[in-house]
């Protein structure tokens, strides 16, 4: 198993495990939210996330890395650096997003923004070797708290698992509310309603 930082070559694959990423999360969740996840992967999406990932390499090169998986048939004791057995193909497991040092002043902390195995290979140690490489490069940065943070699905057992085992502890709640002028007006309505009962 080998993890090392991304680059501009994995841009096609990262995406596609980008894609899974978000439509698992929406997988998860209420059909409007699904929704929601499944109709923002377009084409422009792609470009701009992209984008973002390459200016956050950019930072720091360990901030988006991969892990891959030696595969195929005819292992060799190779000897090659590291053990690994250059004579096998390596197929791409998953990756691990770390936010820059620069946005820590978003939680005043580190943030692991995404973690992703694909199925197949969940089980094997590819999760744990992209949350150590994650760990590594989230201790050296100057974090206004010392303390890394990350969104879980409270419904996701298998990921609140395994998050559990790193010791990571239940700390605030998310809320979230829509931009769009028309749900911001319908949001308006809604409080101002809400702040009509309490003075009742």
């Amino acid at each position: 198993m080998n993890v090392r930082p991304y680059q501009t070559a994995d841009a096609d694959e990262l995406w596609e495990m980008k894609q899974s990423f978000e439509t698992g999360l929406g997988a998860a969740a209420d059909d409007a939210k699904a929704a929601a996840y499944d109709e923002k992967l377009t084409v422009e999406y792609r470009t701009r996330w992209l984008g973002w990932v390459g200016r956050c390499v950019e930072e720091n090169p360990q901030c988006v890395q991969l892990v891959e998986i030696e595969t195929g048939e005819g292992a060799t004791d190779s000897g090659s650096p590291g053990g690994r057995d250059t004579t096998r193909p390596l197929d791409t497991a998953g990756y691990v997003f770390v936010l820059p040092e620069s946005m820590a002043f978003v939680w005043d902390a580190a943030v692991l923004n995404e973690i992703f195995v694909w199925p197949r290979y969940r089980g094997t140690d590819a999760a744990d070797e992209l949350m150590t490489a994650a760990l590594d490069v989230m201790a050296n940065q100057a974090l206004p708290l010392d303390r890394v943070v990350l969104d879980v699905d409270r419904e996701n057992d298998r990921a609140r698992a395994f998050y559990d085992r790193y010791g990571f502890d239940h700390w605030g709640e998310m809320v979230a509310r829509p931009l769009s002028p028309d749900e911001m007006n319908e949001g308006a309505e809604n409080a101002d309603a809400g702040r009509g009962d309490a003075s009742e």
